[in-house]
């Protein structure tokens, strides 16, 4: 988000693209169609409103990233199974730097680097790797740097975020033709803030969830997408066998660098 600077990637800042769209500008009213009846008829402004108003009633969700986000400390990609309680499942990609499987179930988060990830992060990160390579390293979320890391994990901090619009002229918004998004009937709706293009897609039937979000500026590209709504982040934990305590790994390797 504009002019913050966060030692981990934060899904939040996935989430501020959205409600550029989804409130750029006043929005009329959301007209007769029921949520139930698909969204066709309604004017682009009407759809986004529909689809900010569905998302921000989910309990969770899978998120998915792919390309630049334009933002400081922003992953490569992420997918990541999250909910409002801050619990989540999945993975979060740092491109050349590695990527790390993550794991929260309330207080407590499971991280598992790659080879590359520890080579990067840690002062001698090939002994890391061969000493903890296949393990989980588990800690408090309250520790770092556990903390910066398990903020991707918090769907109420991605949703709220997207109150903070990096730019908040409003965008002129247009709708497209019906198509289909990785299998789902949506609507695209398309819109411009400054040099970058949003399209959103709002799926047509049922509750207009957002499906997709593409972001395009003049030198980067980013795709969102949106799935799994309301189903529970999976609650497995990993094994103590493949388990080793975050201090236990510090003393041994020196501090684990944050994602």
């Amino acid at each position: 988000m504009t002019g913050q600077r966060r030692a981990a990637p934060s899904a939040a800042c996935a989430a501020a693209f959205v409600l550029t769209i989804a409130t750029a500008g006043p929005l009329a009213a959301a007209g007769s169609a029921s949520a139930d009846d698909g969204i066709g008829s309604l004017s682009a402004q009407q759809i986004t409103r529909r689809a900010h108003d569905a998302l921000f009633g989910v309990t969770s969700l899978h998120l998915s990233t792919r390309g630049s986000l334009g933002a400081p400390g922003t992953p490569a990609s992420m997918d990541l199974t999250l909910d409002r309680a801050a619990n989540c499942r999945g993975s979060v990609s740092l491109g050349k730097q590695g990527s790390v499987e993550i794991i929260k179930r309330g207080d407590t988060v499971w991280i598992k680097p790659d080879r590359t990830f520890w080579e990067h992060r840690t002062p001698r990160g090939s002994a890391a790797a061969k000493l903890f390579g296949g393990h989980y390293l588990k800690g408090s979320a309250k520790q770092q740097p556990l903390k910066d890391m398990s903020q991707v994990c918090d769907l109420d901090a991605f949703l709220k975020a997207t109150g903070d619009s990096p730019d908040p002229t409003p965008a002129k918004l247009t709708k497209g033709k019906e198509t289909t998004v990785h299998g789902i009937s949506v609507i695209p709706v398309r819109g411009v803030v400054g040099d970058r293009t949003e399209t959103l897609y709002v799926a047509t039937h049922g509750k207009p969830y957002p499906v997709q979000l593409s972001v395009r500026d003049h030198a980067s590209e980013a795709t969102i997408r949106f799935a799994d709504f309301n189903k529970p982040v999976p609650s497995k934990t990993p094994p103590a066998n493949l388990t080793i305590d975050l201090s236990t790994a510090g003393r041994q390797t020196g501090p684990v660098g944050a994602a």
